[in-house]
C-alpha cells in the first residue's frame, strides 16, 4: 500500500512542509496561537458539522479552508482527520465493488519507488514527491480515478467537470471494474509517476 508516515497520515517530505507553513503563519498572520483559535471554535462556533464549521470560519473570522481544517483538526480530533488513515478508508470504500477495483489500482502501484500512499476523506491518494494520482469511489460501484496527465494522453481519459480533489490531476477515467485497471491503465499510471 505504500509507506506512510509515523502518523500513518502519509504524506511526501513537500507535504509535510507545507502543513507545518500553515501552522507556522498562523499565529504571524492571526495574532491568535492554535490554542486560541481552538477555544474560539469550542466556545463560539455552534455547527456541528466540519463544512459548516468550516464555514462559520471564513464568515465570521475570514479564514480560508487549509488554516480552517487545520484548527477543526486540533479542536475535534475525535471525528476522522488526517492522522485516522484506516478509519478514513473504512468510511470511504464501504461498496465491495469499489474497493475490488482500488485494490487492484494499489496492486499496479505497489512497486513505484518512493510511492507514499495518502488516505483523505474523499479519496484514496498516491505520491512521490507530489501527487500523481487519486481515487474515489462512485455509486453503483465504480470508481473514479485522477491523474497528473493531460486528457489527451489517452482516448479513455476525460477533463475532470466540477472536481476539485487537487489541481495537477487533470486527466480522469471511469473504472467498472478491477479488469479495466489493465496495462493501459499501469502505463498511465507509470506515466503520472514519472511527472511526480
Amino acid at each position: 500500500m505504500g509507506k506512510t508516515d509515523e502518523t500513518g497520515q502519509g504524506l511526501t517530505e513537500r507535504q509535510k512542509k507545507w502543513f507545518a507553513s500553515v501552522q507556522a503563519s498562523l499565529e504571524r498572520d492571526t495574532g491568535k496561537t492554535l490554542e486560541q483559535w481552538v477555544e474560539i471554535v469550542r466556545r463560539d462556533c455552534k455547527e456541528t458539522k466540519p463544512k459548516a464549521r468550516g464555514d462559520w470560519l471564513k464568515a465570521n473570522h475570514g479564514l480560508g479552508v487549509n488554516r480552517a481544517a487545520h484548527i477543526l483538526g486540533a479542536a475535534f480530533p475525535s471525528e476522522l482527520g488526517w492522522d485516522d488513515a484506516e478509519g478514513l478508508r473504512a468510511a470511504l470504500w464501504t461498496d465491495p465493488a469499489s474497493s475490488a477495483i482500488l485494490a487492484a489500482i494499489e496492486a499496479t502501484v505497489a512497486d513505484f519507488p518512493g510511492l507514499v500512499t495518502g488516505q483523505r476523506k474523499a479519496f484514496t491518494a498516491w505520491s512521490s514527491k507530489v501527487q500523481f494520482a487519486a481515487a474515489k469511489p462512485v455509486k453503483g460501484g465504480t470508481v473514479s480515478l485522477r491523474l497528473a496527465l493531460t486528457p489527451n494522453a489517452s482516448p479513455r481519459l476525460s477533463e475532470p467537470k466540477n472536481e476539485s480533489w487537487s489541481e495537477r490531476l487533470k486527466a480522469k477515467l471511469s473504472l467498472a471494474s478491477p479488469a479495466e485497471v489493465d496495462d493501459e491503465v499501469k502505463a498511465l499510471l507509470k506515466a503520472a509517476w514519472d511527472r511526480s
